[in-house]
C-alpha cells in the first residue's frame, strides 16, 4: 500500500495503518429499539393520518398498488417496493390519491393485534388495493441525533432501482411472513429487520449527501474522516491537533487546512462542539454533570461547565429545562 499523500514521516510513519470505517461507525449510531411495525392493507379511497413522534423516525414500504405521502408541503407518490423514511418524528399523511379522505389517526383506528408491537390496519374503500409495511423506530444512541439533524424532510428509495432495491422485495417478505405467522421471536426479528431498513435508507442518502462544508463530507474524504470517526468514537479521548493529523496520516499543517476546508470550521472546534452535543443529550436523559466532565474529557466540573457555556450559551445545570 502506498503512503498517503501529506503522511508524516520518521517514527509516525512506521506507527501500522489501522483504518477505520468512517460511515460504518456513523450509521452503528442509527441503531434502533423501540420498535412499532403495522402491516397495512387499503382499498381506494382511503387516508390516514401519522402523527408525530418525537426523536423517532417513521418508514413506509410500498407492497401493492401506489401510496401519495405528504409530509408538509410535499407530495410524493409511491410504488410497489418504495421505500420512504420520515426521519425527524414529524407527522404526515399516507393516502390513495392527493384529496383523499382521511380516516383519522394510525394509533387511533381500530386495528387486528398480531403482538405486542405489531399489528395489521385494514381500510376498506372498494377500490383500488394497496398495501404497506410501517415502522416507528427511535435510536438507540445519542451520537445519531448528530446525523439526523442532517436528514431532509423524507428520504425514498427507489425499490425498482436494481442497484439499490434488490435487497427490499426480500427483506419485506422476511417481515410480512413473521408478523402474519406470529411465530415465537417474531418481534425481536422484525425489529432487527426494521434496523436494516433504516440503514439502508440513510446509506442510500449517503452516497449522494455532502456535497457542501460540513462534518459530514469530512466525514467521508479518506484521510480526514479517520480522525472524524474516531473523535465520534471516543470524544474523551486527550485529543489534540496533532494526535488527529497523525491518526489521519497527514502532517498537523495539510491536515488543519484540509479539515476546515471540508467542515467549514477547525477541527478542534468541531470537537469541542461534538462533546457539547453528546453532554446536552446525557444531561436531558438524567446525566450528572461531575459525571460528564471526566467521559468528555475535562480535567474538572468547572472546566466543563466553562466550556459548556461558552459553547451551548447556557450552563450546564440548565440543559435539560432549555431542552424541553
Amino acid at each position: 500500500m502506498s503512503t498517503p499523500v501529506g503522511a508524516p514521516t520518521g517514527a509516525d510513519a512506521a506507527r501500522p495503518w489501522t483504518p477505520v470505517d468512517p460511515v460504518g461507525d456513523l450509521l452503528a449510531d442509527l441503531r434502533i429499539h423501540g420498535t412499532f411495525y403495522c402491516r397495512s392493507e387499503a382499498t381506494a379511497p382511503w387516508g390516514v393520518e401519522m402523527p408525530a413522534f418525537p426523536g423517532c423516525m417513521a418508514f413506509h414500504v410500498v407492497t401493492r398498488g401506489t401510496v401519495v405521502l405528504e409530509v408538509g408541503g410535499e407530495q410524493l407518490t409511491l410504488g410497489v417496493g418504495d421505500l420512504a423514511l420520515v426521519p425527524h418524528g414529524r407527522g404526515h399523511l399516507l393516502r390513495s390519491a392527493v384529496g383523499a379522505p382521511v380516516a383519522g389517526r394510525a394509533d387511533l383506528l381500530p386495528q387486528q393485534q398480531v403482538g405486542e408491537h405489531y399489528s395489521v390496519l385494514r381500510l376498506d374503500g372498494g377500490g383500488a388495493a394497496a398495501g404497506m409495511v410501517c415502522g416507528v423506530v427511535e435510536p438507540a444512541r445519542p451520537g445519531a441525533a448528530h446525523l439526523l439533524d442532517l436528514l431532509p424532510p423524507v428520504l425514498v428509495v427507489d425499490g425498482r432501482d436494481p442497484r439499490r432495491g434488490g435487497w427490499l422485495p426480500l427483506l419485506l417478505q422476511v417481515i410480512s411472513d413473521e408478523a402474519a405467522e406470529d411465530r415465537p421471536g417474531a418481534e425481536a426479528v422484525i425489529t432487527r429487520l426494521a434496523d436494516v431498513v433504516v440503514l439502508q435508507a440513510v446509506r442510500t442518502w449517503l452516497d449522494t449527501a455532502a456535497t457542501g462544508p460540513g462534518w459530514l463530507r469530512a466525514l467521508r474524504d479518506p484521510q480526514v474522516g479517520q480522525a472524524v470517526a474516531l473523535l465520534h468514537r471516543e470524544p474523551g479521548a486527550a485529543w489534540t491537533l496533532t494526535r488527529l493529523a497523525r491518526e489521519a496520516r497527514m502532517s498537523r499543517s495539510s491536515f488543519a487546512a484540509r479539515f476546515t476546508e471540508l467542515a467549514g470550521e477547525p477541527v478542534m472546534r468541531y470537537l469541542a462542539r461534538w462533546r457539547m452535543h453528546l453532554a446536552t443529550v446525557a444531561l436531558v436523559e438524567g446525566a450528572q454533570v461531575g459525571e460528564l466532565a471526566g467521559r468528555l474529557g475535562y480535567e474538572s466540573e468547572a472546566a466543563f461547565s466553562r466550556a459548556y457555556k461558552r459553547i451551548v450559551g447556557v450552563p450546564p445545570t440548565m440543559a435539560g429545562q432549555s431542552a424541553r
